[in-house]
């Protein structure tokens, strides 16, 4: 069911939050504890996505993270406010590509998605349809991650408000698709959308920061983000929502 975490905050490297901190997004890959079912591991791929300058730079493998003798000095080289990153645990199904690995990304969006769609693809056909041809054969890989962001995207690209754009997304999938697990991820480098949807999800703030992740990892105190909810987040402010009530 992968696993996955933003930040905003003052500029660190990306080692102290993907690998150096106790149960690190690094050791989640092979010793997660709040999988709810979902897998056991999350050996199929990782990703990185981070800002320079205002612009978005990704990196992605699809080995496990700690097969990456390049990751360490990589990630310990590398600052940024503003830091994307995930592990995957491929479904059955899907392929096992670097394109199939989070986060996804058009323009300054960066995406990642933490659960699955049950009955996918047929599932989501109809939703599918609500995409421009164009856009579909465009997608990074035919998984359903790539299309849910398709799906955020074109709303996006349709002045929707992102926080917006996301809520509606997971509410029309679970209209089509009940029983999905749709803790979604969304940041251009300024803000951070997340979802918590039937999965596990933790925040952390500081006066100037914000981490939000699928499980806690190292020091600060982490609240539990209900289910069912909308977080959107700075780095110096926090909301939450109740996502069903959202109009």
């Amino acid at each position: 069911m992968c696993r996955h975490l933003a930040y905003l905050g003052p500029a660190v490297t990306l080692a102290s939050l993907v690998q150096e901190p106790s149960h690190s997004l690094f050791e989640q890959s092979w010793s997660p504890r709040d999988m709810r079912g979902g897998g056991t591991v999350n050996a199929d791929g990782f990703g990185l996505g981070w800002y320079v300058d205002g612009r978005s730079v990704r990196y992605r493998r699809n080995v496990p993270i700690w097969t990456d003798d390049n990751l360490p000095e990589l990630a310990g080289s590398i600052r940024s406010g503003a830091v994307i990153a995930a592990v995957r645990n491929g479904t059955d199904g899907m392929p096992h590509t670097e394109s199939s690995v989070s986060p996804f990304k058009v323009g300054n969006w960066m995406f990642s998605h933490n659960g699955r769609l049950p009955g996918w693809p047929e599932s989501t056909v109809k939703l599918a349809e609500q995409l421009p041809v164009a856009e579909l054969l465009k997608l990074d890989a035919p998984v359903d991650s790539a299309l849910l962001f398709a799906l955020v995207s074109n709303r996006l690209r349709d002045g929707i408000p992102p926080a917006d754009a996301v809520a509606s997304v997971v509410r029309e999938v679970e209209s089509v698709a009940p029983g999905s697990r749709l803790n979604l991820l969304l940041t251009d480098g300024e803000q951070i959308v997340a979802t918590s949807w039937t999965h596990s999800l933790r925040v952390r703030q500081t006066a100037d920061s914000v981490t939000i992740s699928s499980e806690p990892f190292g020091s600060g105190d982490w609240d539990e983000v209900p289910d069912h909810s909308l977080l959107v987040a700075t780095a110096t402010t926090l909301q939450i929502t109740h996502l069903e009530g959202r109009e």
